[in-house]
């Protein structure tokens, strides 16, 4: 008993209960539950901070698109999603990248591709193309000038001594220059001098270096060859197109190429305007560029088919132009900035190359979205096209292994 009251404290000296918390004030309370360790780095509140991100993720619009471990990405067709994206114009969204319905329009747009095609095709049958001399054979000779001078000054001189429709063009500087006329029926020695005639400004006279007459069968010959590079460089595009991708895919990119070759050559027929080499080597040109174009949508359309799951295969192929749709920008801009440039600046001589280049860059840029796409889409092409399925010699042999004593059983 002694001890006990020369211990008064005694009391406090046991462990605190539970209880013992009412006894405290809110503040000290509070202290005490910050002092606590925190769990899953997010303290108290983890459980309602994933509430909130269920509630975030089901009130979203977007598809989201997680990553699993084999490559794949899964898309989430859930019906909420399904109706939202109905109530936003049928489209949907993969991750944040929002899809734009370019499969929407494809019937006008092939309607119109068709027009354009058939109405080159009677341009060309009706009117025919005005044949530069590269192909229907003239004079061609090169002059050089003491001074500089101006081609219109050359060609006025020329059409008044009676050297009507020549072409004239630089040749490095504007001293020397290449002068190219139709068939004459002068000889050699007298073309030479009535063209030295002609030729010559006042004060700035003008020195022919040679003289050459091509003649209309080595013209034709070259429009044969001409004729023949085109379809060898379409044939040659659907191979490469065939061998890296689907033949579906490479009869939509020839398909798309035909399209740009006639519809550029149509409106040169349509106009009357000149057609020679240099328009050629733009044709050619056009021909590389829109495949090239065309392939980069197509490495997208694979990837994505192998991709991306739950969406239709006209959805792909719109997320796919969608995705390209930077790319295509910011390079036909670029483009045709230089083409403009040399339309403008670069004289006559590449005048009409500039105008082949500018009317082939607008098809090809349009053919890549509507035509090299919509026609392997109508052909069926779906994600098997660009799955790699197993070969049946690598395929593993299922082999069945019998235990003799169970044998034994059976036959007991």
């Amino acid at each position: 008993m002694a001890i006990e009251q020369n211990n008064p404290n005694t009391g406090n000296n046991t462990p605190t209960t539970p209880s013992s918390d009412a006894n405290l004030s809110a503040a000290e309370r509070r202290r005490r539950r910050r002092s606590k360790p925190r769990r899953d780095g997010k303290g108290s509140n983890a459980k309602t901070n994933h509430e909130t991100l269920n509630k975030k993720s089901r009130s979203t619009t977007d598809l989201t698109a997680p990553v699993s471990t084999s490559g794949d990405t899964s898309i989430d067709t859930d019906s909420a999603a399904d109706d939202a994206a109905i109530a936003e114009g049928g489209l949907k969204a993969v991750g944040n990248q929002r899809i734009i319905g370019f499969m929407k329009i494809e019937k006008p747009m092939a309607l119109l591709s068709l027009l354009l095609v058939i109405g080159s095709i009677i341009a060309i049958a009706v009117n025919g193309l005005n044949l530069g001399l590269d192909f229907t054979g003239g004079v061609s000779t090169d002059v050089t000038y003491e001074q500089p001078v101006e081609q219109t000054e050359v060609v006025n001189a020329l059409a008044s001594n009676g050297f009507n429709d020549a072409v004239v063009q630089y040749l490095g500087t504007r001293k020397e220059l290449l002068v190219r006329l139709p068939p004459q029926s002068d000889s050699v020695d007298g073309l030479n001098t009535a063209l030295n005639a002609a030729l010559d400004l006042p004060n700035n006279n003008a020195e022919i270096s040679n003289v050459n007459i091509i003649g209309s069968q080595v013209g034709n010959e070259v429009y044969l060859n001409s004729v023949m590079a085109l379809a060898l460089a379409l044939t040659c595009m659907l191979g490469y197109v065939a061998l890296r991708f689907q033949f579906k895919l490479a009869l939509g990119a020839v398909v798309a190429l035909f399209h740009d070759t006639i519809v550029t050559v149509g409106v040169f027929a349509l106009f009357g305007w000149p057609f020679d080499l240099t328009v050629l080597a733009a044709v050619l040109a056009l021909i590389g560029y829109s495949l090239n174009d065309t392939i980069v949508v197509y490495d997208r359309i694979r990837e994505n088919f192998r991709r991306v799951r739950g969406i239709s295969p006209r959805q792909i192929l719109d997320l796919s132009l969608t995705e390209t749709l930077r790319r295509t920008i910011m390079t036909i801009t670029t483009v045709l900035l230089v083409v403009l440039a040399m339309m403008f600046l670069g004289g006559e001589g590449l005048y009409w190359f500039s105008v082949a280049l500018f009317i082939g860059l607008l098809a090809g840029t349009y053919s890549s979205v509507y035509i090299a796409s919509s026609i392997p889409l109508r052909m069926g092409l779906s994600r098997d096209d660009f799955v790699v399925k197993v070969k049946p010699e690598f395929e593993e042999e299922v082999v069945t292994f019998n235990d003799p004593k169970m044998f034994e059983q059976e036959q007991s």
